[in-house]
């Protein structure tokens, strides 16, 4: 299967002229940032809701890319011309290099008579630099009908950000209606039938992120900042665990599901060859450095894991849960990540990944808790505290997304004891579409703060989180919006946090 999924190269070269329409539907996007480059993304798509994007299946297209110092692009710093390829959907992925550390770029492509819009992108600061500042946007879960990408709208107008982590959801696998949901499209916006069907094969899944990257929003974020992305489960199947699907899927079906959902991905973001899938396999776990201030561990918490205990779902906690050789990671990326916190010599060590870290409990006592996030592998959250710890990790942060709330919470050495050390803290961030508008206090809230003390702040509008590292503090930011089931909604900011260098804990900022 592996073989048949990192299909052939296509043989037929077809002329940039030969594109009749405009093939930037979806936009420009950058990501990775590395001190002296970053991944430049584009897809040749002309009719967008097609499945073959209007393009030949089978044809190579030259594409020119640019990368300069100024945004008039005048003067060009990095140039050439990349294949867009059937066979990936005709997308780009040019791994340029040569860049100065810690400077703003301006790209674009060029096909035919055809030219991109203009991107932004922003290269990561040099090995060991004296850093002051990093800024980030923390994003995730953006389900196309059931709102607007607002939120996205401005976070591509925050300034300053050098990075965008998106912590997974970026599409989700459900049917589509006509109207798009929420969105409520009428007339000629109506979607066509082939979006009224769960998501299943490579044409289904391309064709989802064509839907959504059509998006004026969506683009102009992947366009204003470089983007650092993991997946979690929607982008292939809703609380999958490895090779198990929700529904319990025969193994070798549900693999070939999960390489057409990978390719996709891959084939839609910003990602380098070394990330490309092979079959059902994909290389997504990574990390970053900005200096001597911050790094970034990347996690994937889908591909590895161990099925979910007790079935799934909110269950009591018990000997299956508990069991020591359960994992979220598996053991090779668990490795990694504890032999990264004994190599870094970063202030800030920031682990990036996709399901809440902390306990959350519904009552006091004996409660039950969510067997898809941490709580229901709590043995794989002490090795890796452990491990932070032995090695040292005085500042440690998770970054955290899925459940479509803003949390601001204290990572306890024993989250049944409030006096117990605090380890760090975790961000989560909320969703920028998935829920619908939300509310300004969810139901729950007094009883979620009473009996998790940990929990400094909890809130279920739609939004996004500013997160800004510096060598006193790390900051959070939780922008929120009062709706997202209709265009044009404003954000402000809810509650802001921090957590002091060396004395980890949230108070409000």
């Amino acid at each position: 299967m592996a073989r048949e999924m990192r299909q052939r190269r296509s043989d037929r070269e077809l002329s940039g002229r030969e594109v009749g329409e405009d093939p930037f539907t979806l936009g420009v996007a950058s990501g990775d940032p590395l001190p002296d480059g970053v991944v430049l993304w584009t897809r040749l798509a002309p009719r967008p809701l097609e499945a073959d994007g209007g393009l030949p299946a089978e044809g190579r297209i030259p594409v020119e890319w640019a990368v300069a110092a100024d945004e008039e692009l005048r003067e060009i710093v990095q140039g050439g011309t990349a294949v867009a390829d059937g066979a990936d959907a005709h997308s780009v992925h040019v791994e340029v290099g040569g860049l100065d550390p810690a400077r703003t770029y301006w790209y674009r492509f060029r096909c035919g008579r055809w030219t991109s819009p203009v991107g932004r992108t922003r290269t990561a600061p040099a090995p060991g630099a004296d850093v002051r500042q990093v800024r980030v946007g923390l994003t995730s879960c953006q389900q196309y009908d059931e709102g607007y990408y607002t939120a996205l709208a401005h976070l591509a107008r925050e300034d300053d950000l050098d990075a965008v982590l998106f912590v997974g959801d970026y599409i989700y696998e459900n049917e589509i209606n006509a109207q798009a949901g929420a969105r409520g499209y009428t007339g000629e916006q109506r979607l066509p039938e082939v979006f009224d069907h769960w998501l299943t094969t490579l044409d289904g899944y391309r064709l989802r992120y064509a839907l959504g990257k059509t998006d004026a929003d969506l683009r102009a974020a992947h366009a204003a900042h470089p983007w650092i992305v993991t997946w979690d489960d929607h982008e292939v199947e809703n609380n999958y665990a490895a090779a198990v699907s929700q529904h319990n899927l025969p193994t070798d079906e549900f693999l070939r599901r999960r390489a057409a959902a990978y390719r996709a991905y891959w084939e839609h973001m910003p990602l380098r060859e070394a990330q490309r899938p092979c079959g059902p396999d994909a290389l997504l776990y990574r990390r970053f450095g900005y200096g001597d201030l911050v790094r970034f561990d990347v996690l994937d918490t889908r591909q590895y894991r161990s099925d979910q205990a007790y079935g799934d779902g909110w269950q009591y906690p018990g000997p299956e849960s508990e069991d020591p050789a359960r994992t979220l990671t598996g053991a090779e990326q668990e490795a990694w990540l504890l032999d990264g916190f004994r190599e870094s010599s970063a202030l800030w060590n920031v682990v990036v990944q996709q399901v809440a870290f902390c306990q959350r409990k519904g009552n006091v006592g004996r409660a039950k808790v969510s067997m898809d996030a941490w709580d229901g592998y709590p043995a794989s959250r002490h090795r890796i505290l452990q491990g932070a710890r032995d090695a040292g990790v005085a500042n440690l942060v998770v970054l955290s997304g899925d459940v479509h709330v803003h949390y601001a919470m204290d990572i306890k050495e024993d989250f049944d004891d409030p006096a117990s050390a605090t380890l760090g803290v975790e961000i989560v961030g909320t969703s920028v579409s998935s829920g619908f508008d939300g509310v300004e206090r969810p139901d729950d809230w007094e009883n979620v703060m009473r009996v998790n003390p940990h929990i400094k702040y909890y809130a279920e509008r739609r939004g996004y989180v500013v997160v800004t590292f510096t060598p006193d503090a790390v900051r959070a930011d939780y922008r929120v919006l009062p709706y997202a089931t209709r265009p044009g909604a404003p954000v402000g900011t809810d509650a802001s946090f921090v957590s002091r260098a060396g004395r980890p804990g949230f108070v409000p900022a």
